[in-house]
């Protein structure tokens, strides 16, 4: 049954690839508001792979690559689908739809086996950990591609040339709207799940601080993090600044995380 609803998630995920790619080239709403139809079934049914796992004892698939992989999918999935309540970037799909379907095929090899986890990763810490961290990093890449589109929109009024893409484009206050929400839920959810960690490692490594490759680097991204949402709530840099600085920020740190995992040994390589 769980590689059926894998399959399911996936079709989902690129017939509503497939839409917003359509709908961008025939400047149709409603091929789009179909393929937000069909994102957000794939949602639901990306959402029973992570729950169906938990019903049989012993595993946990978010406490591995792929799970962690699938997570960090699903969030992105829920926040774009929630957008499309309050803002008008449904055409954000374009970027989003792909990235969501890449990152959950690469995490689909990996979901249907059982995991039979060692005791010091079954506790609840750990579970609170991974799911809020990746939220948090999961929200910050929406923030980085919501910049994506702000900066092509903001470069076209600027330099006057208002043609078809521009037209398409989101209000560039509704991306810089993303960009506030997502800095000012995402920041408390990675504090939280760094936190969580912390109390874990206390509890098995009798230390709250290891001094690991991954830890450091997330406590790095938790500093730029706050550096970022600290220019926009208490500086005021908003707009232009704001998602150029995501962009660049998430940019450096993706390929620096890229690094680290294929160089550095780390507690946190748990599973594949």
């Amino acid at each position: 049954m769980m590689t059926a609803i894998i399959h399911i998630t996936l079709a989902g995920y690129l017939a509503s690839t497939v839409g917003y790619w359509i709908a961008l080239p025939v400047k149709r709403i409603l091929v789009a508001k179909i393929s937000t139809w069909i994102l957000g079934c794939s949602f639901f049914f990306h959402s029973l792979t992570l729950i169906i796992p938990h019903l049989h004892g012993g595993q946990n698939p978010l406490i591995s690559i792929s799970g962690a992989l699938s997570l960090f999918s699903w969030i992105i999935s829920g926040a774009f689908i929630l957008f499309q309540t309050r803002t008008k970037t449904r055409i954000l799909g374009v970027i989003l739809s792909p990235l969501i379907l890449l990152v959950f095929f690469a995490a689909s090899y990996q979901l249907t086996g059982d995991r039979l986890l060692p005791p010091h990763l079954q506790g609840p810490l750990v579970t609170i950990h991974v799911i809020l961290s990746v939220a948090g990093e999961a929200l910050f890449a929406l923030v980085a591609l919501a910049g994506i589109l702000y900066l092509l929109q903001d470069h076209f009024i600027k330099k006057r040339r208002f043609h078809a893409m521009s037209r398409l484009l989101p209000p560039l206050e509704d991306l810089d709207r993303i960009n506030r929400f997502g800095l000012l839920i995402g920041f408390p959810l990675l504090t939280g799940g760094l936190l969580a960690g912390s109390v874990w490692a206390q509890s098995v490594f009798d230390h709250l601080w290891l001094w690991d490759p991954k830890l450091i680097w997330a406590f790095a991204f938790w500093l730029g993090y706050a550096f970022i949402l600290h220019q926009r709530m208490a500086i005021g840099w908003q707009g232009h600044r704001a998602a150029l600085l995501s962009l660049v920020f998430c940019l450096v740190f993706l390929f620096s995380l890229a690094a680290i995992i294929l160089i550095f040994p780390s507690h946190h390589m748990f599973s594949r």
